[in-house]
């Protein structure tokens, strides 16, 4: 069972301090299986979603509201503003900082999430290449995708970097785009190489049989217009952020704006988030699936700890 596997690992003498990472594809109960844990355990969490650091963005990132936090406190959450550069590098430096204030308090931290590249940063201690953002070539880049697709954007990625290029989807733009940016500063590929952890880590995660996965996203995404997005979305746009910045561009955000044009029904809208969403969680599902040193839990064992 779960809570005995996790009282062992934290009771255990250790050389390094502990990390517990709760990962795994979205919709899949990470959320509140988090706070549960980090009640039982005294812990705090530290999000490793790639969104959720954006400020006035809550409903399409699916940002947990504050009540339901249960007193935990959260770490890299609301901590950019929309139109504000984020990289891995950010998140790694940041989210080791917000680790280091959880140890200091003698709490466990709680990494969780479903950002692969930024739960391996941690993890594994990448060693990140450090190449500051070059904004013109980004532009150049990103004008590059919208007229000519982010295939054969990737496609240039293969050539120069093959390694990058079969570890990032085509439709990861902001991931495309940077490693993009690294090749062509640089002249040498991107390198995320491992480092020695400095932590020993206890990963879990729930298996969801694949349509019982997809119900739930279908679901959340159902919620979502009652919850308000669309005023969100307006909002955001009112304020003077921009649809093409990265945080805009996301799951969430870019699907409804064909509504908002007056070109698509918002029931088309919703099934293209719907099935957007599904690609993404079964591209984590792969993602995670290569790493066995994960616990993976049933929903049964999930609904259960409730």
């Amino acid at each position: 069972m779960l809570l005995q596997s996790l009282e062992n690992f934290l009771s255990q003498p250790k050389t390094k301090p502990p990390l517990v990472i709760l990962l795994g594809p979205t919709a899949s109960g990470k959320t509140g299986l988090s706070i549960k844990l980090a009640k039982k355990f005294n812990g705090e969490v530290v999000s490793a979603d790639s969104r959720q650091v954006y400020k006035y963005m809550d409903i399409g990132t699916d940002k947990i509201p504050v009540p339901d936090r249960q007193g935990i406190k959260h770490y890299m959450i609301d901590v950019r503003e929309p139109d504000q550069v984020f990289t891995m590098a950010d998140f790694q430096k940041e989210a080791t900082h917000s680790i280091q204030e959880i140890l200091h308090k003698a709490k466990v931290p709680f990494l969780v999430g479903g950002t692969g590249l930024y739960i391996n940063a941690i993890a594994d201690n990448y060693e990140l290449e450090p190449v500051p953002p070059d904004h013109a070539l980004r532009r150049e880049l990103e004008a590059e995708l919208a007229e000519k697709g982010a295939e054969e954007l990737h496609k240039m990625l293969a050539e120069l970097d093959p390694l990058s290029a079969s570890r990032i989807h085509p439709n990861n733009h902001r991931f495309l785009i940077r490693a993009l940016e690294i090749n062509m500063k640089t002249g040498r590929p991107k390198k995320d190489r491992k480092g020695e952890s400095k932590y020993e880590v206890f990963k879990i995660g729930v298996d969801w049989p694949r349509e019982e996965l997809y119900a739930r996203i279908n679901a959340r995404v159902d919620t979502q217009i009652d919850r308000g997005i669309l005023n969100e979305i307006k909002t955001l746009l009112a304020e003077g952020y921009s649809r093409d910045l990265p945080s805009m561009s996301g799951l969430g955000y870019k699907e409804y704006f064909p509504y908002l044009d007056g070109v698509r029904t918002i029931a088309e809208c919703l099934e293209d988030l719907k099935q957007n969403t599904r690609n993404y969680a079964k591209r984590q599902i792969t993602w995670f699936g290569r790493d066995d040193t994960i616990y993976w839990i049933s929903p049964e064992e999930l609904q259960a700890m409730r």
